[in-house]
C-alpha cells in the first residue's frame, strides 16, 4: 500500500467524516458530499475566515486557537446539515431537540443546537481528560505524594479513558461507517498529494492514515497536557484542574503548530512527532468502500482552486 512519502506536495486541504458524507475545507471553499438514496448530494460554500479579516488571527501560537473553535462550529454545522439528509423515519431526535424546534423559528433552532452541542461536547471532553484524571490520582493518595509521579500517573489515567472511550465508540455501527469515511478523507488527500487522477482506484492504494489529522492533534493535546502538568505544584484536584484549564489555549497553540508541521515537512523529526497520532488512527480511521471514496473525491474536486495552491515541494 502507498504512504505519504515522496509526495508532490503538501496541500493545505483537509476533512471531516460526517454521516454518510464527506465535509472538505479548501484554500477558499467548503464542501460536503453526502450519500442519500438519490445519489450524492453536493453543498460548496465560500469559506470567509477570520484572518482574512484580522491577519493577526493567522499568526502562529494564535491561529491554533481560532482555527480550533471555527473548525468545532463548521464541523457541528456540517454534521448537522449531514443529519438532516437522513430519512425522517430513521431519525430519533431527543426531547431536548423537540423543545428547541417547538419553541424557536427553525434557522435560530438549528443555531441553538448546534452551540448547545458544541458546548456540551468541549465540557464533555474537559471533564473526561481533564477533572476525571486529575480526581482519580487524587484519591490514591501514594500517588500524590511526588509531582512526576502523579503527573505521569495522571496521564496514564488520561490515556486509559481516551482508548476506552474509542473502543465503545467503535462498538456502534454508525460510529465505525463514520471511521470509515475518515478513511476516504486520507486516502483521498494522499491521492491528490502525489499528483494522480482523483478516481476510486487511485484512492484505493493509498494508506488511511495521515499525519495531519484530528486524531493526531487529540494525542498530541494529551501529550502536551501532560508535559505542562510538570509545572503545576497544586495538589488539590480542582486547583490543578482550573490551571490545566488556564493552559489550554497554549496547548491547543503548540499542538496546532506541530500537526502543521507534521503535514508540510517528511522527515525524523516529524516523524517522530507524528507516530504516536498514526498509531491511534488504527482506532479512528478505517478502510471504506469504493462508494466513501467517491463521496470523498467529489468533495476534494469541489474544494480545489482552479488556479492551484500555494504549495511546498
Amino acid at each position: 500500500m502507498a504512504n505519504n512519502k515522496d509526495c508532490g506536495f503538501r496541500t493545505s486541504i483537509g476533512g471531516q467524516a460526517l454521516i454518510e458524507g464527506i465535509l472538505m475545507r479548501g484554500p477558499k471553499k467548503q464542501a460536503i458530499v453526502c450519500r442519500t438514496a438519490e445519489g450524492l448530494v453536493e453543498k460548496v460554500d465560500e469559506l470567509k475566515l477570520l484572518k482574512d479579516k484580522y491577519p493577526i488571527f493567522g499568526w502562529p501560537f494564535i491561529r491554533g486557537c481560532v482555527t480550533f473553535i471555527d473548525s468545532m462550529i463548521k464541523g457541528m454545522q456540517a454534521l448537522t446539515y449531514s443529519a438532516e439528509l437522513v430519512p425522517v423515519e430513521d431519525q430519533e431526535p431527543d426531547k431536548l431537540d423537540q423543545w428547541i424546534e417547538k419553541h424557536f423559528e427553525a434557522e435560530k433552532a438549528s443555531k441553538i443546537v448546534i452551540g448547545t452541542a458544541v458546548v456540551l461536547g468541549i465540557a464533555l471532553a474537559l471533564f473526561l481528560f481533564i477533572f476525571l484524571p486529575t480526581l482519580i490520582v487524587g484519591l490514591i493518595k501514594p500517588l500524590t505524594q511526588n509531582l512526576v509521579i502523579r503527573n505521569l500517573s495522571e496521564g496514564v489515567v488520561k490515556i486509559i479513558i481516551l482508548l476506552a472511550y474509542m473502543r465503545l465508540c467503535c462498538c456502534v455501527s454508525d460510529v465505525k461507517r463514520l471511521f470509515s469515511y475518515h478513511g476516504a478523507e486520507h486516502k483521498t488527500i494522499f491521492c491528490y498529494e502525489h499528483g494522480e487522477e482523483l478516481t476510486v482506484e487511485n484512492v484505493r492504494k493509498y494508506t488511511r492514515f495521515h499525519p495531519r489529522c484530528g486524531s493526531s492533534f487529540m494525542i498530541l493535546m494529551l501529550l502536551l497536557g501532560i508535559i505542562i502538568g510538570f509545572f503545576i505544584p497544586f495538589s488539590n484536584p480542582f486547583l490543578r484542574t482550573f490551571c490545566k484549564l488556564l493552559c489550554l489555549p497554549i496547548v491547543v497553540s503548540i499542538g496546532y503548530e506541530l500537526i502543521k508541521l507534521c503535514g508540510k515537512y517528511d522527515n525524523v523529526l516529524t516523524r517522530i512527532i507524528a507516530a504516536p497520532g498514526l498509531w491511534f488512527q488504527r482506532l479512528t480511521v478505517k478502510e471504506p468502500t469504493d462508494k466513501m471514496m467517491e463521496a470523498a473525491i467529489a468533495a476534494m474536486k469541489a474544494v480545489i482552486p482552479e488556479n492551484g495552491e500555494d504549495i511546498i515541494r
